[in-house]
């Protein structure tokens, strides 16, 4: 058998086991979704949104990219906060780093890697943003864990500065943005302490005017 057929096996055995424990369980889920939680986390395999914080099929809504970026010209990223802010009207968002992510520590040096330099560039943005701060850090892997955390931050306050979230705020005082770390060595999230908790802190110039968003 080649390994990827384990993957079909493992599909089989996992549908049996839930009909075990529950008979309706996806027929319940073929009815729809009405996830609590979107998830923007970062690509790497270690990652993995359901498992990490225990939950299961049908309550998280996952977006994930190179380093968990949230880029205000990502169509896809805007594409799927809108359907989970206005459709599935999510009450939480959460973007997720974790320590050791080869995407900040890549965008922390020199040397190219091909195309994804482009993308690792707004990382380094980042990095200019926080370059006081960072490079008084001499130890290189402390630095990179912070640089994880200062990437973590400004999605957060970027998510918040978009209309999609602006627009939800003024309806309905929803969806609150979370920005967590996970620390794939010990298998343990942090909740960061960010700038801002609400489109309402942001500074004036982020501040869309109600004219301006509505139809």
């Amino acid at each position: 058998m080649q390994y990827y057929q384990q993957l079909l096996q493992n599909n089989r055995a996992w549908v049996e086991q839930k009909n075990r424990d529950d008979p309706s369980f996806f027929s319940d889920l073929a009815k729809g979704q009405k996830p609590p939680f979107m998830w923007i986390g970062c690509a790497d395999s270690r990652v993995p949104a359901n498992e990490i914080t225990g939950t299961t099929a049908g309550e998280v809504f996952v977006h994930r990219n190179i380093a968990n970026l949230v880029v205000s010209t990502d169509v896809s990223l805007l594409s799927v906060l809108d359907y989970a802010v206005n459709v599935l009207e999510v009450k939480h968002v959460i973007v997720c780093g974790h320590y050791g992510c080869g995407g900040v520590l890549a965008a922390m040096g020199n040397r190219p890697v091909g195309l994804i330099d482009n993308w690792l560039l707004h990382i380094k943005h980042i990095y200019r943003l926080h370059q006081p701060e960072l490079d008084a850090i001499e130890d290189l892997d402390a630095r990179g864990r912070r640089l994880v955390e200062l990437n973590v931050i400004e999605g957060v306050h970027d998510l918040y500065a978009t209309s999609i979230i602006q627009e939800a705020w003024r309806k309905r005082r929803l969806p609150t943005v979370h920005g967590w770390v996970y620390d794939i060595a010990k298998g343990l999230l942090r909740e960061l302490e960010t700038k801002i908790s609400s489109p309402t802190e942001l500074e004036p110039v982020y501040q869309l005017e109600r004219a301006a968003l509505s139809p």
